[in-house]
């Protein structure tokens, strides 16, 4: 089993959560998060003043999948959250990260390992 955290332009969104939709995975939370990474932030002005925005607004998804599902759900994230002419991604897209996990147990019924996800 593993834990795939992916971070990605929020616009990007309902594109990665179709492109998972096609390879069946349906389950996955989303949370509002800020950061930058290379591209630190951005300038906006405000009443006439210059501010430097350092941290931009990303969509982080959550989702656990068993072994047989890591690349295809790597895929679709990547197929989906790239932007840019002819989706061939730009400076950032996002990241994903891929984790191990150990054991997952289903609250309703105490079901666990690999058959609660």
């Amino acid at each position: 089993m593993k834990w795939i955290v992916a971070i990605i332009q929020p616009h990007r969104l309902d594109a990665v959560k179709q492109a998972l939709t096609d390879v069946e995975v349906f389950r996955l939370t989303v949370a509002d998060v800020q950061g930058y990474g290379r591209q630190k932030g951005h300038t906006e002005y405000f009443r006439g003043q210059t501010m430097q925005v350092n941290l931009l607004r990303k969509v982080r998804l959550d989702i656990a999948v068993n072994d047989n599902f890591v690349q295809p759900t790597i895929n679709a994230i990547l197929k989906g959250a790239r932007s840019g002419p002819g989706g061939k991604g730009q400076i950032g897209d996002g990241k994903v990260f891929v984790l191990p996990l150990d054991n997952v147990t289903r609250i309703s019924d105490g079901v666990q390992g690999s058959e609660a996800i």
